[in-house]
């Protein structure tokens, strides 16, 4: 996943401070992606404009067997010269994923 964004990207779950650079992004989501035996992107619809592109998608992770799933709107913006994510901003009501996921990632 890590690959897909620039060196110099940003990640931001708005309305919190944004992750930068390819480093801090793949920390961010390592232990969600490290714990899950299944992920699963569903894009519902899609928009681009120029070299930014809008997703609603529905966010999948399979996790010692169950699903948990979030709604999601992220909005991407890609280097047109190599195709890399140099900012994605995602919206989606983290307490409520955070009340779906419990402390399923400490265990």
């Amino acid at each position: 996943m890590a690959a897909c964004f620039a060196t110099n990207a940003t990640y931001q779950n708005v309305p919190h401070a944004p992750y930068s650079g390819r480093a801090e992004i793949e920390q961010l989501f390592a232990p969600i992606l490290n714990a899950s035996e299944r992920v699963k992107w569903d894009v519902l619809s899609m928009a681009i404009d120029g070299v930014r592109i809008h997703l609603e998608r529905v966010d999948r992770f399979w996790i010692r067997g169950k699903e948990y799933s979030v709604e999601c709107h992220g909005v991407i913006t890609v280097d047109p010269t190599d195709g890399l994510i140099v900012s994605f901003l995602d919206y989606l009501d983290l307490g409520e994923w955070r009340a779906k996921l419990g402390d399923v990632l400490r265990k």
